[in-house]
C-alpha cells in the first residue's frame, strides 16, 4: 500500500469498537459529522486520542457499523434488532437524513413510531393521582394530564390557568376520567366492572327476550267501528314477561345516567357526539323510552311506532362494543383493523378476481358434455349462470362449503378443486401481516398499560460547548472544504446551546 492510501486512512472509535476507513469514504456525504472528520484541522475540534491516533465518540457502536456502511455502499439499512426511534436519534446525531433509510427497511424503521402514535389513547391521565398507596404525581405530570383531558383544574387567575369554572374545573376532569378512563384509579375501575355488569345483563335480557319461556300469548280484544256497524275482533298478541322488562328498565337507568355524566363532563361536546360508541349509546337508550311512553297509547299510529321500535330493539346488541372501553385487547383490535386498511383492500381484490375467474370457469366447466336435447345444457347442473356462480365461488374460496350448490362433471370438480386450493393462498397471504400488527399493538399497548410511572424522567445533559466531542460549525470550516459548510444537526444544536447559555461557542457543533 502507497504511502498516499495510508496517510489518507483514519481510526473511529465509537463506545469502544474501532472501525478504519478511508477520508475519502467519509466525503461521499457531504455536510455530515463524519464528513467533517476529513478536515485538516479534525483533530483540535474532535476528541482526538494522540497516542492511538484514532476519533472517540461515546455512541451506541452497533448502529455505527451500519452508519459508516452507508457511507462505503451508498446505502442505508436499519437493523431489526434495534428499535427504530433509537436508530433514529443516532441518524440525527450523525446527520443523516432518515428519508435515505432503504425500501426493504422503512417499515422497520418506521412502524414503532407509527404505532406509538395510533396507541396515545392507551396512555392513563389520572389528572387525581394514582391508586391509594401510590405517590402523587408532580405538578407539571399533573397539569399535563388534565390537559390530555382538556381541561385545567387550577383556579382562576393562576397563572397559565383557563379562566372561569371554580370549583368545576377540579370535578369535570375527575369525573371524565372515572367513567372514561377504567385504568386512571380504583373508583373508575369498580364503575368499569359496574358497567360491565349491566352491559352483560342487558344483552342476557335481549336474547332471553326472544325464547319461547319468556313470551306470553294474550288474547285483545278491538272493537271496529265502520259506518253504522260495530265488529269485535279477537286477536293474540305475544307479550314479554314483565320481570325482563324491569331488568331492562334498571339496566337503561344506569346507562342513561352514565351517558349524561359522561356527556357533561366531557371536554370536547362535538368529539363526544362524533364518536360512534357514543352514538351507539344513545341510540340503545331512545327506543326504551320511547316505548314507555307510546305503550299507554291505543291508536293504529302508536301501535305502528311500537312495532318499529321493537325491530330497532336490535341495536341494544351493539352496546358490545362498549367493552373496548374496558378492555384493552378489544381497543388494540380496532387499532389494527384500521392499521391493516391495505391488506384487507388487498384481500378483498384477490378474492373478487378469484371470484370472477373461478365463476366463469364453473359456468363453462359444467357444460361440457351436455346433452343435445338440453341447448341451453343447465338442466343437469345448479349453475344455470354466472351471477350464481358467484356464490359458490365466495363459499368454496373461504372454504366454508354449504353444499346447497356443487359440481357434477367431472371438469366441475377440477374447477372446484382448483378453486378450493385458490383460496387458500390467497386469504394465507395477507394474514401473516394482519397477525404481526395486531402483535406489536398489542405489546406496545400492555407496555404503555403496565409500565410503573416514573416521578422524573431521566434526561442526560448535553455536553458542555467546548467538548471536543461536538463537531465544526459554520465559523469552524473553511470556506475551501470540500464539504458542505452547513449541517442541521449542528445548527440546530449550536443555536439551542447559545440560547441557554447566553454565549457563543468556541468549538462548533
Amino acid at each position: 500500500m502507497g504511502k498516499g492510501e495510508e496517510s489518507d486512512k483514519i481510526t473511529i472509535n465509537v463506545g469502544g469498537t474501532r472501525h478504519e476507513t478511508y477520508k475519502s469514504t467519509l466525503r461521499t456525504l457531504p455536510g455530515t459529522r463524519l464528513a467533517w472528520l476529513a478536515d485538516p484541522d479534525a483533530q483540535s475540534n474532535f476528541d482526538f486520542d494522540g497516542k492511538s491516533n484514532e476519533f472517540f465518540f461515546d455512541r451506541h457502536p452497533g448502529i455505527f457499523s451500519y452508519v459508516l456502511n452507508y457511507y462505503r455502499t451508498g446505502k442505508l439499512h436499519c437493523p431489526a434488532d434495534i428499535c427504530g426511534p433509537l436508530f433514529e436519534e443516532e441518524l440525527t446525531y450523525w446527520g443523516i437524513d432518515e428519508t435515505d433509510v432503504e425500501p426493504c427497511c422503512w417499515m422497520t424503521y418506521r412502524q414503532h413510531r407509527d404505532a406509538e402514535e395510533a396507541l396515545d389513547i392507551f396512555e392513563s391521565p389520572e389528572p387525581g393521582g394514582g391508586a391509594a398507596g401510590e405517590e402523587p404525581e408532580e405538578e407539571g405530570g399533573r397539569e399535563m394530564a388534565l390537559q390530555r383531558l382538556g381541561m385545567d383544574d387550577r383556579p382562576p387567575g393562576a397563572a397559565g390557568a383557563a379562566g372561569g369554572g371554580g370549583c368545576c374545573r377540579n370535578w369535570q376532569p375527575r369525573m371524565w376520567a372515572l367513567f372514561e378512563d377504567p385504568y386512571s384509579s380504583k373508583a373508575a375501575r369498580v364503575v368499569a366492572f359496574a358497567s360491565l355488569f349491566f352491559i352483560l345483563v342487558s344483552i342476557t335480557t335481549f336474547c332471553l327476550e326472544t325464547h319461547e319461556a319468556f313470551n306470553i300469548d294474550v288474547n285483545v280484544t278491538e272493537t271496529l267501528v265502520v259506518g253504522n256497524t260495530t265488529t269485535i275482533l279477537l286477536t293474540h298478541k305475544v307479550e314479554t314477561e314483565p320481570i325482563l322488562t324491569y331488568i331492562e328498565g334498571v339496566c337503561v337507568l344506569w346507562f342513561t345516567l352514565e351517558f349524561l355524566v359522561r356527556i357533561i363532563c366531557c371536554p370536547d361536546k362535538l368529539l363526544f357526539v362524533k364518536n360512534l360508541l357514543n352514538i351507539i349509546d344513545f341510540v340503545a337508550i331512545l327506543p326504551f323510552y320511547l316505548e314507555v311512553g307510546l305503550s299507554g297509547l291505543s291508536s293504529k299510529a302508536a301501535r305502528d311506532v311500537l312495532g318499529f321500535l321493537r325491530v330497532v330493539r336490535f341495536v341494544r346488541i351493539l352496546r358490545i362494543f362498549k367493552l373496548t372501553r374496558h378492555f384493552v385487547g378489544l381497543r388494540v383490535l380496532g387499532h389494527t383493523l384500521r392499521a391493516s386498511t391495505n391488506e384487507f383492500l388487498l384481500l378483498i381484490i384477490f378474492l373478487a378476481l378469484g371470484v370472477l375467474i373461478f365463476a366463469t370457469m364453473i359456468y363453462y366447466a359444467e357444460r361440457i358434455g351436455a346433452k343435445t336435447s338440453d341447448p341451453r345444457g343447465s338442466d343437469h347442473t345448479h349453475f344455470k349462470n354466472i351471477p350464481i356462480g358467484f356464490w359458490w365461488a365466495v363459499v368454496t374460496m373461504t372454504t366454508l362449503g354449504y353444499g346447497d350448490m356443487y359440481p357434477k362433471t367431472w371438469s366441475g370438480m377440477v374447477v372446484g378443486a382448483l378453486c378450493a386450493l385458490a383460496g387458500v393462498l390467497t386469504i394465507a397471504m395477507p394474514v401473516p401481516v394482519i397477525v404481526n400488527n395486531f402483535g406489536m399493538y398489542y405489546s406496545l399497548a400492555m407496555a404503555k398499560q403496565k409500565l410503573p410511572k416514573k416521578k422524573k424522567k431521566h434526561i442526560p445533559r448535553p455536553a458542555p460547548l467546548d467538548s471536543p466531542t461536538y463537531c465544526k460549525s459554520e465559523e469552524n470550516s473553511p470556506r475551501n472544504s470540500t464539504q458542505s459548510d452547513t449541517c442541521p444537526l449542528a445548527v440546530e444544536e449550536g443555536a439551542a446551546e447559545r440560547k441557554r447559555s447566553g454565549e457563543t461557542p468556541k468549538v462548533g457543533q
